[in-house]
């Protein structure tokens, strides 16, 4: 199965709607962000990254990157593997903020 890049987000202003947005001369003031939640989930779930990192296949550094929010995107094959290991869904993860 292909692996299918970025799907999400993270940073403000990194979306290709901005340059179409733009383009129509609309204001960026409508950006909006995507809040990582997996800090919290490691905690309820009592896992630390390293045991997160084992089970996904995914560097602790990726996984950093990933928690602070710093990310630029995230593959589906990840966030399904993140998923699974923490069994959750993507919404416990992932939240949709509004600017």
């Amino acid at each position: 199965m292909p692996s299918i890049w970025p799907i999400f987000t993270l940073r403000r202003g990194c979306t290709p709607a901005n340059g179409l947005r733009k383009q129509l001369g609309q204001d960026d003031d409508r950006a909006m962000t995507i809040n990582v939640k997996l800090d919290r989930m490691l905690l309820d779930r009592r896992m630390s990254l390293t045991e997160l990192s084992d089970k996904v296949g995914v560097t602790i550094a990726n996984l950093s990157i990933l928690k602070t929010g710093k990310a630029k995107a995230v593959r589906f094959s990840t966030l399904e593997a993140i998923c699974e290991a923490l069994d959750c869904q993507p919404g416990d993860i992932l939240e949709f903020i509004k600017e």
